[in-house]
Parts: C-alpha cells; sequence; structure tokens
C-alpha cells in the first residue's frame, strides 16, 4: 500500500503541476489529480512555488484549510468511485452527481462523509468502518 508523507504528498501535487505546465505526459495517480487540481485555482500559485509548498502551515487556528489535504481528499474519493470500494460508493456518487451533473459539489458532499468517519476512527483507536461512511453517504444531500 503506497503510504506517502507530507512531503511526498506535496512534491507529488507540486511536480503534477509543472508537468501540466509544461506539458510533459502525466501518468497513474496524476491523470485523476489533475482534473482535482484544475478545479482548484486559488492553490495554483502555491503549487509554482513547491520550496513554499514544503514549508508552509496550515494550522486549523488560521482558518485556511490544508490545500494538499483538500486535494488528497478529492483524489482518495475520486479512487474509491473508480473501484466501487467501498461497494456501494459509486451508486452515491452517482445520485449526488445526478442532483447537479458537476463531479465537483458531489465529491465535496461526500469529502464531509470520509473526514467524519476518518475522525470517528481516530477518535474511537479503530480503523476504517465503511457502513459508518456509507451511512453518511445514505443521507448526503448536496447543499
Amino acid at each position: 500500500m503506497f503510504d506517502p508523507d507530507r512531503n511526498e504528498v506535496r512534491q507529488f501535487y507540486c511536480s503534477l503541476w509543472r508537468k501540466h505546465r509544461q506539458g510533459l505526459p502525466l501518468e497513474g495517480s496524476e491523470l485523476t489529480a489533475l482534473p482535482i487540481v484544475l478545479a482548484h485555482p486559488e492553490y495554483h500559485a502555491l503549487l509554482e512555488s513547491p520550496e513554499s509548498a514544503l514549508e508552509r502551515e496550515f494550522p486549523p487556528e488560521s482558518g485556511q484549510s490544508n490545500p494538499f489535504l483538500h486535494m488528497s481528499l478529492h483524489l482518495a474519493i475520486a479512487e474509491q468511485v473508480a473501484i466501487d470500494q467501498p461497494p456501494g460508493i459509486r451508486q452515491h456518487f452517482e445520485r449526488l452527481l445526478g442532483k447537479t451533473g458537476d463531479t465537483h459539489p458531489a465529491q465535496h458532499a461526500m469529502m464531509d462523509c470520509l473526514v467524519e468517519m476518518i475522525w470517528q476512527a481516530q477518535r474511537n483507536g479503530s480503523g476504517y468502518d465503511a457502513a459508518v461512511y456509507l451511512d453518511c453517504l445514505q443521507s448526503r444531500q448536496l447543499g
């Protein structure tokens, strides 16, 4: 299983952005991640400065979300939907997508459930709980 550290994640997105801007070929997860990066133009300046991106902190008290975490949550959801894992997640995505026809808000609605499930797992010292995740998605509406 691929388990990148903070710097590897940041380097992945900065490298992806550089390759895209230079017209270089993308591969693997880069192909899935590019539409996510393109949907977040507010992060492009940060991605153009890898040195700054590696050093920058995004503490919760700053009121600014961590762009790398945000894009990585999008990527996780895109990959989950692509392989329908946990089983049934694709159906939830398609239901949310059907409401707007736009991947981005559908992923955002799902992101809240993914974060909630991760938070519960950390709080309870338990593992990934697909049932908690899918139950949350069942009640999720676009708002």
